[in-house]
């Protein structure tokens, strides 16, 4: 897999959501945030995440549709639990993922991220072919822009949130070595 010079990975399914914007000016990607979500909340193998981030979430499908159907969130890729990977968004372009997020001294993450949704909860273990799909994409990432470390949502806001959580297995990530 390789992610060309546009920012599209070769491999994914490409669905794209206008919840995005250009980068700031020379701003370097080094970053990787690592998220977890699942629509309706505990529940997998439905359209809702895509719906989402496409701005078309109905709600009227579910309750909890009604109090997150105007967010206008995105992220870069989506593994879902049988580890198919989805792009919603140039690697070249920001996507609205991390929302009020600091790094390193470093304010507004998503400026110089790549942010990675995984299909799951906090309370559920992830699949072994989502960390299959995780890591062969962040050796994608990883030879296409100099990244320096791949954290956890709860990571970059903490305090604010908990994703991708404690059942997410970061001993089985590669990740760079500090």
């Amino acid at each position: 897999m390789q992610i060309d010079a546009a920012g599209w990975l070769d491999a994914a399914v490409v669905v794209p959501s206008p919840n995005c914007d250009e980068r700031p000016e020379g701003t370097a990607i080094d970053l990787v945030v690592v998220h977890a979500i699942s629509l309706p909340p505990g529940e997998f193998g439905r359209p809702y995440i895509e719906a989402l981030f496409q701005n078309q979430l109905d709600p009227e499908l579910h309750p909890y549709f009604q109090e997150i159907h105007q967010l206008r969130v995105s992220a870069h890729f989506l593994i879902d639990r049988s580890g198919v990977l989805t792009q919603f968004v140039s690697c070249q372009q920001r996507a609205w993922h991390a929302g009020i997020s600091r790094w390193c001294e470093r304010e507004r993450c998503n400026d110089f991220s790549i942010g990675i949704e995984l299909e799951g909860t906090d309370i559920d273990p992830f699949t072994d072919r989502q960390y299959a799909a995780i890591n062969v994409l962040l050796a994608s990432v990883r030879a296409r822009y100099p990244i320096r470390a791949i954290l956890g949502h709860s990571d970059v806001a903490p305090g604010r949130k908990t994703d991708p959580g404690p059942c997410f297995d970061w001993t089985r990530v590669n990740r760079p070595v500090a």
